[in-house]
């Protein structure tokens, strides 16, 4: 299980990685317009929508992601599924769908429908896709379907797979959302306490997108709290009326920021440049905006237990800020942006202090996070098993690298024992990671003799081949060695 969540999250790093670029083009475009929104500006408008292209539609890129991360070949049927997959339900299961399916007005709708484009659906979309990739891209139709056969079929029975799979979630997501709403009503009398445990599960319920349910109950008026909204109205109580949005601050301008210095400093050393690349822009990213996704889905699956943690440091920061009544507001997310227009509001209190209580925050989650990454030994970006500190054995001659690489490539896939034992290809970013039928038909000096690293037996039919950095150029030979048998074969 563990090992399929690593998997996981690694699909998840592609278009994770772009997200970063995406929350500080609308943070710039925010600051330029904090009322308008892009309506008094036309270059806040073009810089909020520029980047709004790319965060609204994180459900749609994690779908795309994952089907191709997660496929035993990185195909682009596989990615063209998981598309397929996310906009089959998020049709079936929209509000003019559901109504026309009730026979009801579309204003009548369970308001669950209306948060069915999420994050969890996206990556639902691309496992089910990759799954069906893994069990029909192979598949052989009688002639009079064969135009349907192999890659062509994935999508389709993906479609088919997803009707299925709207079908449970027409009568479960309604069921768990109006419970959650219930939860967070109930807990809204708790004062403190009740804002401590509204933040654990926000960040719990992040991966299942059900964290709207509770967001609405205390941020918006479902149950006449409007947080948000009598905060910028400058209306309620002061040091109570925005004690659900005060202490996410001190988490996203300094706690994740300070997670994320923690993973560079914890990386393997041939990897700190590229995840250097990724936690500068997204640590960034979550000071200045407040959007925490980047950091938040580069290790929530690879290393589950950390994120249980930051969720539960979450609880504690606005646990701590309401119980202090030390109040700012948002309206896009708790960044520094919102974090310098709220502070003057009247209504705002003592906002001073949530800096300060983010400087503590600061240093305890990068000492908890650099210690649990250390002792357990978490896969955290540039931890992976995978990622194992090897000797990079590309040629300095740029004039036969090509020709070398394909030496390699043709005699490892000959001492993995070729088309009749190999049965998945696949590459991290120093490994080849293979599913064979058979570990003793493969011939581990044939493969040694081409002078790779290593060889690392997972498992009586999954095989490691510790190639170096230049494992994307020998993974590549590989499989086109394999196509070029299939069409022989044909």
């Amino acid at each position: 299980m563990m090992n399929y969540l690593q998997r996981l999250g690694r699909s998840l790093m592609l278009p994770v990685a772009v997200l970063p670029a995406a929350a500080i083009l609308m943070g710039i475009g925010y600051w330029i317009d904090p009322s308008g929104w892009g309506s008094d500006s036309a270059v806040a408008a073009f810089l909020i929508k520029a980047g709004s292209s790319i965060i609204d539609n994180i459900p749609i890129l994690f779908a795309v992601g994952v089907g191709l991360g997660m496929a035993k070949e990185r195909d682009g049927s596989a990615a063209l599924s998981g598309l397929v997959a996310f906009l089959v339900a998020t049709t079936l299961l929209s509000g003019d769908t559901v109504a026309l399916l009730k026979g009801i007005e579309v204003a009548n709708v369970d308001p669950a429908f209306g948060k069915i484009e999420n994050a969890f659906v996206g990556i639902l979309s691309g496992i089910i896709a990759s799954i069906m990739y893994n069990r029909f891209s192979q598949t052989k139709l009688p002639d009079a379907l064969a135009f349907f056969s192999g890659k062509r079929l994935v999508p389709i029975m993906t479609a088919v797979s997803m009707i299925v799979t709207s079908a449970l979630l027409f009568f479960i997501w309604p069921v768990v959302y109006s419970g959650l709403v219930s939860f967070g009503t109930a807990i809204s009398d708790l004062g403190f306490v009740g804002a401590g445990i509204y933040g654990f599960f926000n960040r719990i319920l992040i991966p299942t997108g059900l964290h709207h349910a509770l967001n609405g109950v205390f941020w918006f008026d479902v149950a006449g709290i409007n947080d948000i909204g009598n905060f910028w109205a400058n209306e309620g109580e002061k040091g109570v009326t925005g004690m659900y949005q005060a202490g996410f601050f001190p988490v996203m301008m300094f706690g994740l920021p300070a997670a994320c210095l923690a993973m560079y400093h914890t990386a393997k050393t041939k990897k700190k440049k590229q995840v250097a690349a990724l936690m500068l822009a997204a640590g960034f990213a979550a000071f200045f905006t407040g959007v925490t996704e980047p950091i938040e889905f580069s290790f929530m699956f690879v290393a589950p237990a950390l994120y249980v943690v930051h969720a539960l440091l979450t609880g504690l920061s606005l646990a701590i800020a309401a119980f202090f009544q030390w109040t700012a507001g948002f309206g896009f997310s708790a960044g520094f942006v919102d974090f310098a227009l709220s502070s003057g509001l009247p209504i705002a209190n003592q906002p001073y202090m949530l800096i300060v209580q983010g400087l503590v925050f600061g240093i305890i989650y990068y000492v908890t996070f650099r210690y649990l990454i250390v002792k357990f030994n978490l896969a955290t970006p540039g931890r992976e098993a995978d990622e194992d500190d090897i000797l990079d054995t590309t040629s300095s001659s740029n004039e036969n690298k090509s020709d070398k690489v394909i030496a390699m490539a043709t005699q490892i896939y000959e001492g993995l024992g070729g088309d009749a034992n190999v049965t998945s290809v696949d590459n991290c970013v120093t490994r080849l990671r293979l599913e064979v039928k058979d570990m003793d038909a493969v011939d581990q000096n044939k493969i040694k003799a081409t002078g790779i690293p290593g060889i690392n037996i997972v498992s009586s039919n999954s095989i490691q081949v510790i190639v170096g950095t230049q494992v994307q150029f020998v993974a590549d030979e590989i499989h086109k060695i394999r196509n070029a048998n299939k069409r022989k074969s044909v």
